[in-house]
């Protein structure tokens, strides 16, 4: 493979370039597929791929093997970017959902600083304003919506790339030295705001991240219905953003 790699390398060679897109079209749709679980019925899946095939191929034309990196590595963090790129271009979620995604991360961030500790459903709706039966609404909506995700993307590199937080969690091949100190900042960090998570919050974001669970089996694992994890995952992102929005201004 490393051959073919260089090869490109050296020639620019479209038929080469149509090969190592073949061989790396299955990242493809596993990103997609990943994504698209998450997304309402009406997102086409075949779009999510086309929209993918573009990062793959930016990431062909970018990639260099002589990099300490997987090419996996590296592209799945491209095909992510270019799917989401495309959602949001789109701007498909309503504007009130995404104003109360901002409302409740808001509301996470105030109450931590005040209280030190991560505050419970009643605290966060008394905040807004709002019933707690209001507040699980709003995370169904934010959820159904998909606009809170560790595929959501992280700035931390000096030449505009970017990478998602859920790399941050995986043990993958080490990033360019200049990037270094800035992504494991980022990860320490993240790592810490999950550790702080309340118990269950915690448990849905190892068990859906770490061993890639559906929510339906979460929820039988936590004796609870598949929209009550649904929530519990957005809840828990929502903390995570608050508590990384402040980390993110000093990398």
């Amino acid at each position: 493979m490393r051959a073919l790699w260089l090869e490109y390398r050296r020639t620019q060679d479209k038929r080469v370039r149509e090969r190592l897109i073949l061989t790396y079209a299955p990242l493809v749709k596993y990103v997609a597929g990943r994504i698209g679980s998450g997304l309402p019925a009406h997102v086409d899946d075949g779009d999510l791929v086309s929209y993918g095939l573009l990062g793959l191929i930016s990431a062909i034309e970018r990639y260099d093997p002589d990099r300490d990196i997987k090419f996996e590595t590296y592209a799945i963090a491209r095909i992510k970017g270019a799917i989401i790129d495309e959602l949001r271009a789109l701007d498909w979620v309503p504007r009130s959902v995404r104003s109360r995604a901002r409302e409740i991360e808001r509301a996470i961030s105030e109450l931590e600083a005040k209280l030190g500790s991560a505050p419970d459903d009643e605290q966060i709706a008394a905040r807004i304003g709002i019933t707690v039966e209001e507040l699980e609404e709003s995370l169904s909506d934010i959820a159904r919506s998909s606009i809170a995700a560790l595929d959501e993307l992280w700035s931390v590199s000096g030449e505009g790339d970017q990478i998602s937080l859920l790399d941050t969690l995986e043990d993958t091949a080490g990033p360019r030295p200049a990037d270094a100190l800035d992504e494991t900042e980022l990860r320490e960090t993240l790592a810490d705001a999950i550790a702080r998570l309340p118990e269950r919050e915690k448990l849905v974001i190892t068990l859906y991240y770490y061993e890639e669970l559906p929510l339906r089996e979460i929820g039988e694992v936590l004796g609870v219905t598949e929209s009550r994890v649904s929530q519990l995952h957005t809840k828990a992102i929502l903390r995570l953003k608050a508590r990384l929005s402040g980390a993110s201004a000093r990398l």
